[in-house]
């Protein structure tokens, strides 16, 4: 399997999904948005597409040249059948390229708080069974993508709704962080820290590092999650 990811910023990589996909021995290659002379490929040139996630919004296309580029070579991969996976910001790239709009959430969320399954998350059954005991995730985010026409609504938490949707059978978007690591959780807070306003949905610094006990969950989720969904088809 040849697996392709796009990463806005350095301090938001892969983290244990490149782990993964090393374990599997599978072909990696990256469009590091950051780095001069990326190049986007065409979506013949691979068979699954992860987005990360990063600062900025969907919207800044005025500042980040590159978005509008992106959204349009989501969209073609979705049409092509192509394994589309986003995290965070990448998940509200999928549904902006799908038409849904992005909004402000109602709550800012940063930290670790648990999501549980919605309605329609008994409509896919194997998400459904990783979900269902409401794991606590790691969330940074002040935007929320709305479901795009046609997708399911997978997962909430207290603070909002749209933590997770499905589309079709090739598109996964989660608003939360299951692939990271203490180290990458100290790495956000070092580059985000000025966010961490008093609020009900947003932790502190020792609280969040504190909540690091669930890496090795989150962990497991996304492992399981991505044996499933990034499945290669015979």
């Amino acid at each position: 399997m040849r697996i392709h990811f796009l990463q806005h910023i350095a301090f938001e990589g892969p983290a244990s999904i490149l782990e993964w996909a090393e374990l599997q021995q599978y072909e990696v290659s990256f469009t590091r948005f950051f780095e001069d002379g990326f190049q986007i490929p065409e979506p013949d040139e691979l068979d699954a597409l992860v987005i990360m996630g990063g600062p900025m919004g969907v919207n800044d296309g005025d500042r980040y040249i590159w978005l509008n580029t992106e959204k349009e070579f989501i969209y073609a991969c979705i049409q092509a059948g192509k394994k589309v996976l986003g995290i965070c910001l990448g998940a509200q790239l999928i549904a902006a390229s799908l038409g849904a709009a992005v909004r402000k959430a109602p709550n800012k969320e940063i930290g670790w708080f648990p999501v549980a399954p919605a309605e329609d998350c008994l409509m896919v059954g194997w998400f459904y069974e990783l979900f269902k005991h409401q794991p606590t995730v790691y969330h940074w985010h002040g935007d929320q993508f709305d479901i795009p026409q046609g997708g399911l609504n997978l997962l909430i938490s207290a603070a909002n709704e749209n933590q997770a949707f499905a589309y079709q059978d090739n598109v996964l978007g989660l608003q939360f962080h299951l692939e990271v690591s203490r180290y990458d959780v100290i790495d956000m807070i070092q580059h985000g820290w000025s966010e961490l306003d008093h609020a009900p949905y947003i932790q502190g610094m020792a609280c969040q590092i504190t909540g690091c006990t669930n890496v090795r969950t989150a962990k497991r989720t996304m492992n399981r999650l991505l044996d499933i969904f990034l499945a290669p088809t015979t």
